[in-house]
């Protein structure tokens, strides 16, 4: 069977789950296997409850009151069990941080091979797939042999499609045997974002600065520009290391990767690493004083000059 690992929050699955699933129904369909999930932590039985939308026919729960809050070893552990117990033939899960940190763990436990950011995945054995490299910037064709085959999905590069012939999935619970040295390292505390907050992720609109800003504060004019779109603001990685903006609002290789309907790029030269960030947007307006810079030259839209004297004008436009 395919198992794949469904990410949730408060008992909803997150969206590249969905996305995993997607992928994880077509390659069920072609080997002629059944698709399953696995979910840990907090109230699983709810978004257990919308997985059969997704073709998942049995749903494996992960029960223990330690798995509440993300452990890595200890979910590792947990899936381990499940892909023992089940025999997966494929484990699949989102190329989110958790995504990958788990099945690391559980490839180096099963001495089973992983393939981590693929793009495309061809069924057989061995199982023929094409995945990231170098921040997006090389593509590799690789063939994983092995009972048990490990796989993360890039983010954003398949939509998330449920099944015409959706059916119940079934739910079993498994209480996994957990040692103390599983739980060397536990999510002690949250910080929640403020009530309102539209985070870079979720935003249909992301206003993104560099270091053509200037300074921290001139991204109060990139603030307003977002407040007035219903958006959120990003930086490129400069701007984190500047101390301009918190690492949380990182758009790139080693920040968030996002998928807006539109981004607005304003002084960003529009490194690699910045573009794996952003490759999932829909349409990018790039604002920038070199109309050589690589941003520009990838955008969908460009405005050439001062960005300290475009974006007002954008804002006074919006507020007329």
């Amino acid at each position: 069977m395919i198992l794949v690992l469904v990410e949730h929050e408060a008992g909803v699955p997150a969206e590249l789950s969905l996305e995993a699933l997607t992928l994880g129904r077509r390659l069920a369909g072609e080997l002629g296997v059944p698709l399953e999930a696995v979910l840990h932590g907090g109230p699983a039985p709810e978004a257990a409850a919308e997985l059969g939308a997704y073709g998942v026919s049995r749903v494996h729960i992960l029960v223990d009151e330690r798995l509440a809050d993300y452990a890595p070893e200890a979910w590792a552990q947990g899936l381990v069990e499940v892909v023992q117990a089940q025999g997966a033939r494929v484990v699949l899960a989102s190329g989110t941080d958790r995504g990958q940190e788990l099945l690391a763990h559980a490839a180096a436990r099963l001495d089973a091979p992983l393939a981590a950011n693929c793009i495309a995945v061809q069924a057989g054995d061995p199982l023929l797939v094409v995945r990231q490299r170098w921040g997006g910037s090389l593509l590799e064709e690789a063939r994983l042999s092995g009972p048990t085959k490990l796989l993360t999905l890039a983010p954003r590069v398949l939509a998330a499609e449920p099944t015409t012939e959706a059916r119940p999935a079934s739910v079993e619970e498994l209480r996994p045997t957990l040692a103390a040295e599983h739980l060397r390292v536990r999510v002690a505390q949250r910080e929640e974002p403020e009530a309102g907050t539209v985070l870079l992720t979720d935003a249909r609109v992301v206003v993104g600065g560099g270091r053509g800003v200037g300074s921290a504060e001139g991204f109060a004019a990139l603030e307003e520009l977002a407040r007035l779109l219903g958006g959120a603001v990003g930086g490129s990685r400069v701007v984190t290391n500047l101390g301009w903006r918190s690492h949380a609002d990182q758009i790139g290789q080693t920040g968030s990767r996002i998928a807006p309907e539109l981004y607005i790029a304003c002084g960003i030269s529009g490194a690699v690493q910045h573009m794996v960030g952003c490759r999932g947007a829909k349409r990018i307006l790039a604002i920038n004083k070199d109309r050589n810079a690589p941003m520009v030259a990838r955008a969908d839209y460009a405005v050439i000059g001062d960005l300290q004297e475009i974006i007002p004008a954008l804002v006074a436009e919006l507020r007329r």
